[in-house]
């Protein structure tokens, strides 16, 4: 067994599913080439396209949870998960050829495990409008210590257990995360690229939906159910 084997042996990665047959494979294909012997864990919230059958066929370990809801689907899956290391990506994520590399030498490191680990944004296709978007986001991350979802999220078992883990929110749930683990660690640079699939702005443009989502954060934040919000979020 090579280095990179024994390292990504230790890594269990946790994907949190709804639909995502026209994406899915991609991203199970990084993470074949990427992580070849970590565990992969697939949530599923009860799709009903291919999903399903491409997680078995890819043999990653599936996990059905009903009710849907993205913190309950992490959470199930992350209790599941058997790595000393856990790495939370959207199915939508692409990840960069570099990762094996990088992710070798950062797991090497006795101090990592203090640490919770994000990517920076990169949203294709490419706009003006958003690699500003980007810019914006990797300023949040690092002044406010605030990397949401669609960044990722790299971390040790004992660091996810010591803030709590994930909450069975609808949404919101990986700020509130983020939050909790602030308290206890930093959050820090992984120094590579995770690419999103940039449909979710492609109809309200990003101007509008950042706007709408800061709303959102805004309203959870004055205390609002994160029940009602995430009825809000996928109606419109």
């Amino acid at each position: 067994m090579d280095g990179m084997n024994g390292f990504t042996q230790r890594l269990s990665v946790v994907i949190p599913c709804l639909n995502e047959a026209a994406r899915l494979p991609l991203l199970l294909a990084d993470l074949q080439r990427s992580t070849p012997g970590a565990e992969i864990l697939l949530a599923d919230g009860g799709s009903s396209d291919a999903t399903q059958r491409i997680a078995t066929l890819a043999g990653a370990c599936l996990i059905k949870v009903h009710p849907p809801g993205r913190g309950r689907q992490l959470r199930a899956a992350a209790a599941e998960a058997l790595g000393d290391w856990l790495l939370f990506l959207h199915a939508d994520s692409r990840l960069s050829v570099q990762l094996p590399k990088v992710l070798s030498t950062l797991l090497q490191a006795s101090s990592a495990a203090r640490s919770a680990w994000y990517f920076d944004l990169r949203i294709r296709p490419s706009t003006p409008a958003r690699r500003l978007l980007e810019r914006g986001v990797g300023l949040r991350s690092r002044w406010l210590q605030r990397p949401y979802g669609d960044q990722g999220l790299l971390l040790h078992r004992s660091l996810y257990e010591r803030c709590g883990g994930f909450a069975e929110l609808p949404l919101m749930e990986d700020l509130d995360l983020v939050e909790r683990l602030s308290r206890v660690s930093d959050l820090r640079r992984i120094g590579l690229p995770l690419t999103t699939d940039g449909r979710r702005w492609q109809a309200d443009g990003v101007l509008r939906r950042s706007c709408r989502n800061a709303s959102l954060r805004w309203r959870w934040k004055r205390g609002e159910s994160a029940e009602l919000l995430a009825e809000r979020y996928y109606r419109t």
